[in-house]
């Protein structure tokens, strides 16, 4: 029993419902012994929104989806294929006339990246070097500053502002500003 990952194409911003859909339609059709798995990678972010911490999935690949299918003759059997390629929302399998298995190397990777994000989410700060921003908070309230540097790692945006003429650098939370 050789399973592979494959590739396909669906809707962007509708691979849950695609994949839960795909997935009621294996088992109506009792194919669960040969598509095993259907993923739709992603990983886990943390964002700061106005002084709110928030956990979210963001989706690593829009409009992809990974099938992993019992591929014993090497190729994916043809009632499974069917069923895929008429499920509503799906394109068609990555790959020329007939689907093609992903190298097992990429998929280690995609599952690293996702369960690795579940256990500990990353932080995303969208500011970039160079944002002219504004404080909204602390002891340089309403101040305008540029942004010299991200530090993702402790959630801080080091910040250049001006006081009494003179350029002066400050380390500020990602929420404590906003991007003018």
């Amino acid at each position: 029993m050789a399973k592979q990952w494959y590739v396909v194409r669906v809707q962007s911003g509708r691979e849950d419902k695609v994949r839960d859909s795909l997935e009621r339609r294996v088992k109506a059709a009792n194919l669960d012994g040969v598509i095993t798995r259907v993923l739709v990678p992603s990983e886990k972010v943390t964002e700061i929104k106005s002084g709110k911490k928030r956990v979210r999935d963001r989706k690593l690949y829009a409009g992809y989806l990974l099938i992993e299918a019992d591929a014993a003759t090497g190729d994916v059997p043809e009632q499974a294929w069917y069923l895929v390629r008429e499920t509503p929302g799906i394109g068609d399998f990555l790959g020329s006339k007939k689907p093609v298995p992903m190298a097992q190397h990429e998929v280690d990777k995609i599952l690293m990246t996702s369960t690795a994000s579940a256990d500990k989410p990353k932080l995303v700060i969208n500011f970039a070097k160079g944002d002219s921003v504004r404080i909204k908070e602390g002891a340089f309230e309403n101040m305008d500053g540029m942004v010299e540097e991200v530090i993702p790692e402790k959630g801080l945006v080091r910040v250049t502002i001006t006081i009494f003429g003179r350029a002066t650098p400050v380390e500020l939370e990602s929420w404590q500003i906003e991007k003018i």
